[in-house]
C-alpha cells in the first residue's frame, strides 16, 4: 500500500503504529502542543466546524472534539487515518485521506458532495513542511473556508537556537544548521528517505496572500527545546515548566526563533 504514497506519507505511514508511544510520552512535545492548543481555542468560534490538515493519529482533533468542536481530520497516511478514526470514533469525528499537494482536488470533491464550509482550519507540528508548493494548499483551503475564517498553520522555524545548542552538544553540526538551507532538505524516518522544505516567512505569506491575510505569528518552543533534547528534558519537569512560562512571554516578540512557528491567517472576503 505504501508503494503508491508520496515519500513523506510513506515514512509516516510506516511509523504510525508506534507514533503515539514514541512521541506522545515526551514532555517537550506535550509542552509545545499545549501552546498551540491554547491559540486554537482562543481563535476558533465555539462549536465551530474545523478542518485539520495532516492530523496524524488524531491527538489534537481529540482535544478539540472534547471541547465541543466538529472536526474533519485529513492526513496523507492511510494508517494514520485508520488509527485516528479508531481513536476518534466515540466523538463522531470524520477522517479522510488527503495530501497537502492535492488539497484543491480534495476541496472540489468535498464541495461537489454538498458539504458545508469550515469555520477554521489548522495544522500542527509542521506537516506542511513536507509540501514544496504551498500555493497548492492555500488554493484548496481558500475554497473550503468561510470568508473571515481563521487558518492556524504551524511550520518549522528556520532559526531555532534551541536546536542549534542541542545538536551541537550531540556533535551533529550539520543538523544544527540544517534549517538554514534553502530548497529541499533530506529527511529520514523509519528508514525511509523524503524531503522537506524549511519555508521562510516571506514565502509562506506570498503563497497564501491571494486568499489570506497573515495576522500574526506565534513562537512555539523558543526556550522549550525541540524533541532532539529528549529524553533528557522529560526528566527535568520543573525546568521545562519554567521554560513554558518564559515561552508565553516571548511567543510574540521572538516568534521567529521558535522550534515551530504558528502562522495565523484570516480568509479574505
Amino acid at each position: 500500500m505504501t508503494s503508491s504514497l508520496r515519500p513523506a506519507a510513506s515514512a509516516f505511514d510506516a511509523v504510525a503504529p508506534s507514533y503515539d508511544s514514541r512521541f506522545g510520552v515526551w514532555a517537550s512535545v506535550a509542552a509545545q502542543r499545549r501552546a498551540v492548543r491554547t491559540a486554537l481555542i482562543q481563535q476558533f468560534p465555539a462549536g465551530g466546524r474545523i478542518l485539520e490538515v495532516g492530523g496524524g493519529t488524531g491527538e489534537d482533533a481529540l482535544f478539540l472534539a472534547q471541547h465541543g468542536f466538529e472536526i474533519l481530520l485529513t492526513d496523507p497516511s492511510p494508517t494514520m487515518v485508520k488509527l485516528s478514526a479508531e481513536k476518534l470514533a466515540p466523538f463522531n469525528v470524520a477522517t479522510e485521506i488527503a495530501t497537502g499537494e492535492e488539497m484543491e482536488d480534495f476541496a472540489q470533491r468535498y464541495l461537489i458532495a454538498g458539504r458545508p464550509l469550515f469555520d477554521g482550519a489548522f495544522s500542527n507540528f509542521a506537516p506542511l513542511n513536507c509540501v514544496g508548493d504551498l500555493s497548492l494548499v492555500a488554493r484548496g483551503l481558500s475554497q473550503l473556508l468561510k470568508p473571515q475564517a481563521t487558518a492556524m498553520l504551524v511550520f518549522f522555524g528556520t532559526c531555532c537556537p534551541g536546536e542549534m545548542v542541542v545538536e551541537t552538544l550531540h556533535r551533529r553540526p550539520r543538523q544544527a544548521l540544517r534549517r538554514r538551507k534553502l530548497g529541499n532538505v533530506e529527511a529520514r524516518l523509519a528508514k525511509r528517505e523524503f524531503q522537506i522544505v524549511y519555508h521562510r516567512r516571506a514565502a509562506i505569506e506570498r503563497a497564501f496572500a491571494p486568499w489570506f491575510i497573515l495576522e500574526r505569528t506565534v513562537g512555539i518552543g523558543i526556550t522549550v527545546p525541540p524533541s532532539a533534547a529528549e529524553p533528557w528534558i522529560s526528566r527535568h519537569p520543573r525546568l521545562l515548566s519554567a521554560m513554558e512560562a518564559i515561552d508565553r512571554v516571548l511567543a510574540h516578540p521572538l516568534a521567529m526563533l521558535g522550534d515551530h512557528i504558528l502562522y495565523q491567517f484570516r480568509r479574505t472576503a
